[in-house]
């Protein structure tokens, strides 16, 4: 199992990534990498959805298996603590990169 390389640079560097997931192109900001059932997994707020934002953030969970086309562009996104939380027991043992918090990045 290894991760693909766009999505640890994605998470490492703070850049979205593009991506294909059931068919429709999505515009991601990747905040950690799991695995969960010997499968790895991605956390992601999804920032454009074919082109346009979403109603709402929110942070999904997107199968690395099922993202297609995957590239990373030169567009950062913030932090999302307000989504996302490293603590949540779900990540425990299983975390394999995950963006730092700006008070730890600093």
């Amino acid at each position: 199992m290894q991760a693909p390389t766009p999505i640890l640079e994605a998470i490492a560097l703070r850049k979205c990534m593009m991506a294909t997931y059931n068919k429709m192109v999505v515009k991601l900001a990747p905040h950690i990498l799991y695995t969960r059932h010997d499968e790895m997994f991605i956390d992601a707020v999804t920032v454009e959805r074919e082109g346009r934002p979403p109603r709402e953030l929110k942070l999904g969970v997107f199968k690395v298996a099922g993202l297609n086309d995957v590239s990373v562009v030169d567009e950062h996104f913030e932090y999302m603590g307000g989504l996302y939380d490293p603590s949540d027991a779900k990540y425990k043992g299983v975390t394999l990169f995950a963006v730092e918090p700006e008070s730890a990045a600093a």
